[in-house]
């Protein structure tokens, strides 16, 4: 099961570099056309800054980066569905979440939150018990969503495989990449015990596992729900939400109190917390803007560096290493950043969705403050632990 998840994270990878790479050279070709118009139009220059530097940039990193993997893992994910192999990680994990006295069937939830996580707050109706439904729902958010993975994808190409070259670099690519899903999964389990021994005390209940055999893939049916359904209405989501989340990224950091921006100061307020849990103001920043969506956390962290004085064209992902690494970026941080990113609170449509499932705040609560409180007690052992050894 592993294996064939490594497989799919391979594939996604591969495929996704070079559509990724020319999505993101042709958006910002077009990025300096516009420039080019606006200033034939002698249009003010706010005005240029609002549209393209704000809106049109943070809209083209969205797009480049989120669409070609996506593209390719829905329907890799869909054909897994539909070809009957979800019932098999059920049975697999069945036994781990039976130890940690949840439910075997939060492992098909926990499969649908692969995709997104609201989805997977609704798919956890198939669980009778309300106790386990429960526990299903808090657990959720621990498994990365599509939103997440590109912010992954990225930080493990460029400090993690970004020394190799060739098959073998999307080949550990994608290890690591499976090692942080498994690492989610785990962390899923301890949780699921944790609850199930403080506040959702109770004993597992039994379900009958029914093994279906294995069903030739509809392609056609493939493609329409892995493209339409799933790929351009997360994309849809997350270009509605990315667009505002420029704007307001932009305004922060070209109004001045004093003389810094506001985007400066309300950095330099979170940097202090932030640098205990290896990350800094900036980062922690584009984490509380991207609540939103996290799809745009990455272009969210990109604007605000920008924004500081490095300004360049980033069409790849060699020219985004070297911004993080002029703004302080270490092995360190970029490890900080991806466990943050997979353990730290669901996103504005999940927790609305959470509201509308268990029909109380304090369940909203709980699901929000849960991964928030253990994201920043790892990534505080993490970065305590490796200053202490003296690593780095």
């Amino acid at each position: 099961m592993i294996f064939l998840l490594a497989i799919v994270f391979w594939l996604t990878i591969t495929g996704a570099n070079y559509p990724s790479e020319m999505l993101a050279k042709g958006l910002f070709w077009l990025q300096d056309r516009f420039t080019d118009f606006f200033i034939w139009l002698d249009t003010p220059a706010w005005v240029h800054g609002v549209l393209i530097m704000g809106i049109y940039r943070t809209l083209a990193w969205v797009v480049s980066v989120m669409l070609p993997p996506m593209a390719i893992f829905f329907p890799l994910f869909t054909l897994l569905e539909d070809l009957g192999y979800l019932p098999r990680v059920a049975f697999n994990l069945d036994n781990f979440f039976k130890k940690s006295c949840a439910c075997g069937k939060q492992a098909l939830t926990m499969c649908m939150g692969f995709g997104c996580n609201a989805a997977g707050i609704i798919g956890c109706r198939i669980i009778d018990s309300p106790r386990e439904r429960l526990i299903a729902i808090v657990t959720n958010n621990f498994v990365p969503c599509n939103g997440r993975f590109p912010i992954l994808i990225a930080i493990i190409s460029m400090f993690f495989a970004g020394f190799l070259d060739g098959p073998l670099k999307s080949i550990i690519l994608a290890l690591i990449l499976t090692g942080v899903i498994v690492l989610g999964v785990i962390m899923t389990l301890i949780v699921s015990k944790l609850l199930s021994n403080t506040i959702l005390k109770g004993i597992p209940s039994n379900f009958t596992l029914e093994l279906p055999p294995y069903r030739k893939p509809q392609i056609g049916k493939i493609i329409v729900r892995s493209i339409f359904d799933r790929t351009l209405f997360v994309l849809g989501r997350a270009v509605a939400v990315a667009a505002p989340a420029g704007l307001i990224i932009w305004i922060m950091a070209n109004i001045y109190i004093g003389n810094s921006s506001i985007l400066t100061h309300s950095a330099n307020f979170l940097d202090p917390f932030a640098k205990l849990i290896g990350l800094d103001g900036y980062i922690l920043m584009a984490f509380i803007l991207g609540f939103p969506a996290n799809e745009i956390v990455i272009p969210i962290i990109i604007m605000s560096y920008m924004a500081t004085g490095s300004l360049l064209e980033l069409d790849s992902l060699v020219h985004l290493k070297d911004l993080l690494i002029s703004n302080g970026w270490t092995w360190l941080t970029a490890v900080c950043v991806m466990l943050f990113s997979l353990m730290h609170w669901p996103c504005a449509t999940t927790c609305l969705t959470i509201r509308k499932e268990t029909q109380s705040l304090k369940w909203t609560a709980i699901s929000f403050l849960v991964p928030t409180i253990i994201g920043i007690v790892v990534c505080f052992l993490v970065a305590s632990t490796v200053r202490l050894v003296g690593l780095i």
